[in-house]
């Protein structure tokens, strides 16, 4: 079997999500070419594991200050570029292609009537799973960005539907240090986010951010971004201060960290996020850098930690299988390795969830 896998690269996440499967993948010997689109080529980082991966610029949208700016996502589209990358990318050696929201892949499988499988947390909006500012042009992008023959959604929970959780890597243990808050606001003014943060002189804030580089201002560590050193630092912090991503919060509740999430103004993705976690009782939220927020988030105590698998490898036997439209099973085994807290099981079950 050759597999083509379409990665999303706005943002870190559907990385992320990639980098796991793209390990099980070359542990396993299977023949895999990535493609990833929506970063500039020289902005990616950490992409070993995907060997001579190719990258178009696809569509993404553009954002300022903690806002999504639809005039500039709309005029920074090149669209006569989008679909001659579509029309170019010939899918003839592969068996199939793998999808984390990514369009060029997509439509291209689509044009060539290619089996195409979306995996992808954006994928779970497709049933009705708990949303938040979702307008009818955001479920049209759902529909319209990246199709896919199947849809296979990730999420922390399936709410009944063909969903799957999220795939965590094992991290090693290491003991929290109370002072120690992780920052991860990439889409927010650093300016802002510095103001935010000096205020708690009793805090050591590690803050990553795309416009740091790696200096110390009085109580503040600024990182540039790296998966190596933010894992390291996810590791032994206390809480998180984040914008609401899919993969970074699932890190964050596995480990159990403490969560404070601000989603991206006009993104519903977030917005649905950081209310299902709210809802679940796994983070607080505030809709914009707020320092009563943050006051009441540095006050509060431990949060519950939730069981995901770290395995893929499932996924993998199941596309070898070829039974695609048939992913019930492959979803029931991976839900039989997730563990909740005690509270988050009774809120799902008050919630007729559970």
């Amino acid at each position: 079997m050759k597999i083509l896998y379409g990665v999303q690269g706005t943002g870190n996440g559907h990385i992320s999500r990639a980098r796991i499967m793209a390990k099980c993948f070359n542990k396993l010997g299977v023949d895999v070419d990535y493609i990833f689109s929506g970063r500039a080529s020289d902005k990616y980082f950490d992409m070993q594991e995907f060997g001579n991966y190719r990258n178009f610029q696809g569509m993404s949208f553009s954002s300022k200050s903690g806002e999504v700016k639809v005039f500039d996502t709309l005029r920074q589209v090149k669209l006569g570029q989008f679909w001659q990358d579509v029309n170019n990318l010939d899918l003839s050696q592969y068996d199939v292609v793998l999808n984390d929201f990514e369009p060029v892949t997509a439509w291209a499988a689509r044009r060539q009537n290619k089996a195409s499988i979306a995996i992808s947390h954006q994928a779970s909006f497709n049933y009705p799973v708990p949303m938040q500012g979702a307008k009818w042009t955001d479920k049209q992008l759902l529909r319209y960005f990246a199709p896919a023959n199947v849809h296979l959604g990730v999420h922390w929970y399936h709410f009944g539907h063909t969903i799957m959780p999220p795939f965590i890597e094992p991290f090693e243990a290491s003991a929290n240090k109370q002072n120690k808050i992780l920052v991860y606001l990439p889409f927010e003014s650093l300016n802002q986010v510095t103001q935010l943060l000096t205020a708690y002189s009793d805090y050591e804030f590690y803050c990553y951010h795309p416009d740091a580089d790696d200096h110390t201002f009085d109580n503040v560590h600024y990182r540039a971004l790296s998966r190596d050193g933010f894992k390291r630092d996810l590791t032994d912090c206390a809480g998180i201060i984040a914008n609401a991503g899919f993969e970074l919060s699932s890190e964050a509740i596995f480990l159990g960290k403490r969560l404070l999430l601000k989603p991206l103004n006009g993104q519903f993705e977030q917005s649905s996020n950081a209310h299902t976690l709210d809802m679940l009782g796994l983070a607080t939220t505030m809709e914009s850098l707020d320092s009563e927020s943050v006051d009441l988030f540095l006050q509060g105590g431990e949060s519950g930690k939730v069981i995901f698998p770290s395995d893929p490898k499932p996924v993998v036997d199941w596309l070898h299988q070829g039974d695609w439209y048939s992913p019930n099973s492959l979803v029931n085994e991976l839900w039989q390795q997730v563990e909740f807290p005690t509270q988050v099981s009774d809120r799902l079950k008050r919630l007729k969830f559970g």
